[in-house]
């Protein structure tokens, strides 16, 4: 008997205490709108924000790339860069900088 009589066990004799704990221990893990469950809303929401920023700035370069090709001289600069297009007796000569070569290794 006297292991019950400890004053550390004195204070889980109320039943007030009690409740009060119980109901803790429900909100934190139990219950629909647990602690947990919010912290990974939270996290998901946080996640969700970036992706929108992210998009968000996708979307203005791609704006920006769409009001350069609705011109004429837009489409003509696009078709020579990058797919090396070139009008009629028209001599295009690219060149090549060491730095952009890549390098090959001698053992092949």
């Amino acid at each position: 008997m006297a292991k019950f009589n400890s004053k550390y066990l004195k204070p889980f004799k109320n039943i007030y205490v009690i409740v009060l704990i119980v109901f803790v221990v429900w909100m934190l893990f139990f219950d629909a709108h647990s602690f947990i469950f919010h912290r990974e809303l939270n996290a998901e929401i946080n996640e969700l924000e970036y992706q929108k920023e992210h998009y968000k700035q996708e979307i203005e370069r791609d704006s920006k790339a769409i009001k350069e090709l609705s011109t004429e001289e837009g489409i003509e600069r696009m078709a020579r860069e990058t797919y090396y297009m070139k009008k009629p007796n028209e001599d295009i000569f690219i060149i090549e900088y060491e730095d952009s070569i890549p390098k090959q290794d001698n053992n092949e």
